[in-house]
């Protein structure tokens, strides 16, 4: 079977956002990216239960997690209609967010793939960056990876987005057509 759907789960300043673009460029067909941050974008400023720590804390409640669920199921859809796609996430969750993708794209056929990053360097990029809460990609560095199984790791933190999106696509099993 074909891969219908990519998954990215890293940090926040992980990488994740320049190995998509790269991974768009690389793969041989069309392929729609969804990014937690674009839902993010998109919910309004009060009442979407997601708040930003001071410390780099994120903490979601249950009318996040409502509209999450529904951008999820929403992807999900366009992927059974016959659609590529490349998610990229922050797993807040560990293997309990995964396994909330897991169901909403069961029957598809999804490549796992796990971008990392040392801290320190995350960290960095979030200083250059300047617009994110400072200490949330060093919080997150490791705990989105917590219980998560893979089936493909990039390391961003020794390898540029483009050589991380060439190790992915080496791993996505295209049409035979």
């Amino acid at each position: 079977m074909a891969t219908q759907v990519i998954v990215l789960n890293g940090g926040s300043s992980s990488g994740k956002s320049g190995i998509v673009r790269c991974l768009q460029a690389v793969l041989p067909d069309p392929w729609l990216t969804f990014g937690v941050d674009s839902l993010i974008e998109a919910m309004p400023k009060e009442g979407a239960g997601i708040e930003f720590g001071a410390d780099g804390a994120v903490h979601v409640g249950p009318e996040f997690m409502a509209l999450e669920a529904a951008w999820a199921s929403g992807i999900a859809a366009m992927a059974h209609a016959g659609v590529r796609v490349i998610i990229d996430d922050v797993f807040l969750g560990g293997a309990a967010t995964q396994e909330r993708w897991r169901r909403v794209l069961d029957g598809l056929d999804v490549l796992w793939v796990g971008v990392r990053c040392a801290p320190e360097v995350a960290a960095g990029r979030e200083i250059a960056r300047g617009d994110r809460v400072r200490g949330m990609a060093e919080k997150q560095a490791q705990i989105v990876h917590q219980g998560v199984v893979y089936d493909v790791e990039v390391d961003t933190a020794g390898a540029e987005s483009l050589e991380c999106a060439r190790t992915i696509a080496r791993s996505v099993v295209s049409d035979s057509r």
